[in-house]
């Protein structure tokens, strides 16, 4: 069985330390561009939403220490979800009724809001969609020049081995074991973060 080299609750342990860079590094790489795309579905303004982002994280350091995991706690995206959604709520009942758009008063718009469930949700499949972005950049450095490009043109731009191995020069079989080597490694990283920051698919028993 894989050994995972950190659980979760021992990184976002490290999270509660604020001086830990690494770990802040990380955990915002993730969820910032998270909560942001999340403020600006439910209609407010870049600046706005910028602003939503910055309370939220901030909010999270001021209380993480309280968050205790346990089985009877809230997973952590949970309660990141929760800190999230309250910021926007906050923020959108704050914004004069003229700005609401057409004739939708300001409690109709609150109670479009999505529950805590489609919430949590959202940000579960937004963070897998950034994890994975995070991930590729930090692999990057573990390959060559020619490695990756075998990678990024087929597995990312869809070009199909023959046709890169026309325009590199390279035989498909150099280029399959290329593009196996990364996403391989791709995998293993998104599976160690997902399982760091939570975000793993839930398992059945």
């Amino acid at each position: 069985m894989h050994e995972f080299p950190k659980t979760s609750h021992s990184l976002i342990a490290r999270v509660k330390d604020l001086d830990d860079a690494a770990a802040w590094t990380e955990f915002l790489g993730i969820y910032e561009p998270v909560v942001f795309r999340m403020a600006r579905r439910r209609g407010l303004q870049h600046a706005d939403a910028q602003d939503v982002m910055q309370q939220v994280f901030l909010s999270i350091s001021k209380s993480i220490q309280g968050w205790i995991p346990g089985e009877l706690q809230p997973p952590f995206r949970a309660w990141v979800t929760t800190i999230a959604r309250n910021a926007i709520t906050k923020s959108l009942t704050r914004r004069p009724r003229d700005l609401a758009s057409g004739s939708t008063s300001m409690v109709e718009l609150l109670d479009a809001q999505a529950d805590q469930r489609e919430t949590t949700a959202e940000i579960l499949t937004e963070a897998r969609k950034e994890l994975v972005r995070w991930a590729t950049a930090q692999i990057r450095s573990d390959f060559s020049e020619a490695t990756w490009n075998a990678f990024w043109l087929t597995a990312i731009e869809g070009m199909s081995i023959a046709d890169v191995a026309k325009s590199t020069g390279r035989s498909t079989g150099a280029l399959y074991v290329a593009r196996y080597r990364v996403i391989a490694r791709l995998k293993e990283k998104v599976r160690v973060l997902s399982q760091v920051w939570e975000l793993q698919e839930n398992e059945t028993p």
